[in-house]
């Protein structure tokens, strides 16, 4: 089995002889290398990039509005990840972000991932029926771990998610009401066993 660090390293030199610099070359790696420790496929999809690349045509997407649309060929799934990473403080107040033809979609979910740690907030990511939640850059949650990922996505959907419990304030006061229960009440005992007590002053 290919450690993580491998993985990371043949990624950043493939993509430096495909054609990318150093610095997009080293992202790169470090995406593949996020997208295997979360069990998806990532040298898989980079391979499959790679031999498509040098006959097709992709569209670089460097500034990033709400609506993004290419008319022509799809978007490259790595300009576009560095892109939203790079510009995710004023992305963030869009919400909901949209993309129409992006290539090997997978390839920028690491991207929105980390995205997602900078801005502390989940992003949430769907197209073509597949689903991913992004947690902080903690972990990728997906409903095709383990399945292939389709090559082209018709419409990206991007929504940031505000912060927000997943219970009611009922179910929080009945939590905290039990947790009451380990409170345990000062007594005189415990004031002299409290830090700095039965110090006695010698001068």
């Amino acid at each position: 089995m290919k450690s993580l660090s491998e993985i990371d390293t043949t990624s950043k030199r493939a993509s430096r002889a495909a054609g990318f610099s150093w610095g997009v070359s080293e992202e790169i790696g470090k995406s593949i290398r996020l997208l295997e420790l979360f069990g998806l496929q990532g040298v898989k999809i980079l391979n499959q990039y790679y031999q498509t690349k040098p006959n097709q045509k992709y569209e670089n997407l460097s500034l990033i509005n709400q609506k993004n649309t290419s008319e022509k060929n799809p978007y490259c799934p790595i300009i576009l990840g560095i892109s939203f990473l790079d510009q995710i403080k004023s992305i963030e107040k869009f919400k909901i972000i949209i993309f129409n033809k992006v290539a090997f979609p997978l390839l920028m979910i690491p991207f929105l991932s980390r995205s997602s740690e900078i801005i502390g907030k989940r992003v949430f990511i769907k197209f073509n029926n597949i689903e991913f939640l992004l947690n902080l850059n903690v972990n990728i949650s997906s409903n095709i771990l383990n399945k292939n990922c389709p090559l082209l996505a018709e419409n990206v959907e991007v929504r940031i998610l505000e912060n927000e419990d997943s219970f009611s304030d009922e179910e929080w006061k009945s939590l905290y009401k039990l947790s009451e229960e380990t409170f345990v009440e000062e007594t005189d005992s415990l004031k002299e066993g409290a830090a700095g007590a039965g110090l006695t002053d010698n001068d």
